[in-house]
């Protein structure tokens, strides 16, 4: 193999590997030595690239000449990686030979995982009201015909889980506007401290028929910031709905904005807004993976409450596209604190 050639493979930034008509590697760069672990320059390439799909298409490739790919599973630490191989037929100083490069397709093959999840997990969400549904109206055609009290009784519970799926397709909706917009920063100037109190008093009603009260420590004066109006109430009416259903009765809720000033989440000046209520809290293990779509401490609890479990993912996609932070502090028996910090330019 000629020093140009060489030079060559090295400056790929991608794992690759020459392997000659010998069947042996005469070449490989350092992307491939972090790859494999080592360099496995004159030894048979069998012993180097080990699994059989890889294999395969180098065999096949010297043997006709004609490209192929394959996939080729690794490591990161503790994180498993998929990767696309490529074998090409290249002729270089000493005969035949066969280039193997090694794409990373992890992201692509994580976001394909994450779509099949999701599709399961709506399926499964609209399944269950669904199957409800249908059951009730069986009965109200059937032997509930002529039964008032079954039938009042019955149209209830439909009404209930209708309500349940119009509030899943809701979520879905906003979910899917917020995710289409992350990447375009809001400009409208709003009063932070006004939403916060619109909000308050809008969910005055369910606090007091919850047995609690919200509390407010705000600002004198305005904290004017960019951001979606819309979307920042949504944020806030998730998060203090939240902690009212899960803080329990006789708990108050607990809502704190503070004044615009230096925030080092952000490295900039920005505002910190917390929902604080007195709940049973949220076990550590839970708190990274509250804003995943669907996932839930309690799934049955939140179902009896109303729950989606899309909330805190559209109010992370939300967050995000703010540039602001999400943080969650919990300690069991000591209640729950969700933080948001927003920047004020």
């Amino acid at each position: 193999m000629t020093p140009d050639a060489q030079a060559l493979i090295t400056a790929l930034p991608i794992p690759a590997v020459v392997v000659a008509s010998s069947e042996r590697i005469v070449a490989s760069n350092p992307a491939a030595r972090t790859l494999f672990g080592h360099d496995g320059t004159g030894r048979h390439y069998i012993t180097v690239l080990r699994q059989p799909a890889t294999l395969d298409i180098v065999e096949a490739t010297l043997r006709d000449g004609q490209p192929r790919e394959g996939r080729f599973l690794g490591s990161d630490g503790g994180r498993d990686t998929t990767w696309r191989a490529s074998a090409r037929h290249v002729v270089l100083t000493g005969g035949r030979h066969v280039l193997v490069t090694f794409e990373d397709v992890t992201a692509v093959e994580e976001a394909g995982q994450i779509r099949r999840d999701f599709v399961a997990n709506v399926s499964h969400e609209l399944r269950t009201p669904l199957t409800a549904l249908m059951g009730f109206v069986d009965t109200l055609r059937g032997p509930a015909r002529d039964d008032v009290a079954a039938r009042d009784r019955f149209l209830g519970i439909v009404s209930r889980e209708a309500h349940r799926m119009a509030r899943l397709v809701d979520d879905l909706l906003s979910l899917s506007r917020v995710e289409a917009e992350e990447r375009r920063r809001p400009t409208e100037r709003i009063d932070l401290r006004a939403l916060v109190g619109s909000v308050a008093a809008a969910l005055e009603p369910l606090a007091t028929q919850s047995g609690t009260e919200i509390r407010l420590d705000l600002p004198a004066g305005p904290v004017v910031l960019p951001g979606d109006q819309g979307q920042l109430r949504q944020v806030l009416t998730n998060l203090i709905e939240n902690a009212i259903k899960y803080g329990g009765r006789d708990a108050p809720v607990e809502v704190t904005l503070s004044e615009l000033g230096d925030q080092p989440d952000l490295r900039r000046p920005g505002v910190r807004l917390r929902v604080i209520d007195q709940g049973p809290g949220i076990p550590s293990h839970h708190i990274p993976r509250l804003t995943e779509r669907f996932y839930r401490v309690d799934a049955h609890r939140s179902r009896e409450v109303g729950g989606t479990g899309l909330g805190l993912a559209i109010v992370k996609h939300i967050v995000n596209r703010h540039r602001g932070r999400l943080r969650i502090e919990s300690e069991i028996g000591q209640g729950s604190c969700f933080i948001v910090v927003l920047p004020a330019d």
